[in-house]
């Protein structure tokens, strides 16, 4: 039977010559960022409704009258000015979470798990009980290549706009986080806003090899190397 993804992506045998293996380390990320992107997106948003006060603050978005204090670019002092940078980004967001649920989508429905080693993730000798996050899952043929153009561009807006974010910050003379004393700004906005600047690099790193193995395969005429 035959099943598409789309108007030409179809489900290519395993003996396809090109595959994309992502790690379970990759996809673990994605199951623990998802929920709290799209929690956060919806609390940006929802604004004022979400925040402090409002009729939606309780109990989904308790949390966001700390992290308002912390960085005001969540709280009242930015959306009193109209600051428009706090809704961008939230709308951006938006657009990352579609695309990294389509990911999921064509690696879930398309792919099988695999036992051998997952691109890029660490040597599962070395992760004892997490071992099963060093295997990986596999897509084969026009769905692979969908998959490792989706979420290598996906990982490099997430990794911008957290740049972004970043710089916004620095330019501004730390205009929205220069209130905070260091271990609550180590804790509590470096060390959360780091791990989006992190990972999204470890899968440009992951998704980039594919793709120029890829484009290798395709000049020389090989079979692309797993």
């Amino acid at each position: 039977m035959r099943s598409t993804v789309g108007p030409s992506l179809s489900r290519t045998p395993l003996s396809s010559s090109w595959s994309h293996t992502p790690s379970n380390l990759t996809l673990f990320w994605l199951a623990i960022s998802l929920p709290l992107v799209i929690w956060d997106t919806g609390y940006v948003l929802l604004r004022p409704y979400s925040m402090p006060g409002g009729a939606l603050h309780s109990p989904l978005w308790v949390p966001y009258e700390l992290y308002g204090r912390v960085d005001h670019v969540y709280g009242w002092k930015s959306y009193d000015a109209h600051n428009g940078w706090t809704a961008a980004q939230g709308a951006f967001n938006a657009v990352e979470t579609a695309a990294y649920l389509w990911y999921l989508y064509l690696v879930y429905t398309y792919g099988r798990q695999d036992k051998r080693q997952g691109r890029g993730a660490p040597r599962r000798e070395k992760m004892g009980w997490l071992e099963g996050l060093a295997q990986s899952r596999t897509v084969e043929g026009r769905v692979a290549t969908w998959a490792v153009l989706v979420g290598y561009s996906t990982a490099w807006l997430t990794f911008s706009k957290t740049v972004l974010y970043w710089l916004n910050e620095a330019f501004s003379g730390f205009d929205n986080i220069g209130h905070n004393d260091i271990m609550s700004l180590i804790f509590l906005w470096i060390i959360p806003n780091g791990a989006w600047l992190i990972f999204p690099v470890y899968m440009m790193y992951v998704f980039g090899q594919e793709i120029l193995q890829g484009l290798e395969s395709a000049a020389g005429g090989g079979r692309k190397i797993r």
